[in-house]
């Protein structure tokens, strides 16, 4: 199965092609992702990512459900468990 998962746009740079990137934040990981996808994607936003694509834009109460199904189904093993709550901050 293919899960993608939201995490929090923490900051925004462009490539020397200008392909987007941003630092997104699940829980306690920060990764690296590409925003082409979601060119509208800013600091501060919530985005859907798989493998490494940021897929979709998404509001911070769907992503704190999200986290939260996550949680409950014992999904969140390799996240920071409690900071996915405080995520919304």
């Amino acid at each position: 199965m293919c899960l993608g998962v939201p995490g929090k746009v923490v900051e925004v740079v462009e490539d020397e092609l200008g392909i987007r990137y941003g630092k997104v934040k699940f829980g306690g990981i920060v990764k690296d992702v590409n925003l082409s996808y979601v060119p509208e994607a800013q600091v501060g936003d919530y985005v859907v990512v798989h493998v490494g694509f940021a897929i979709s834009r998404i509001d911070p109460e769907e992503a704190m459900r999200v986290f939260k199904f996550l949680k409950e189904s014992g999904e969140l093993e390799e996240l920071d468990a409690d900071d996915v709550g405080r995520e919304a901050d």
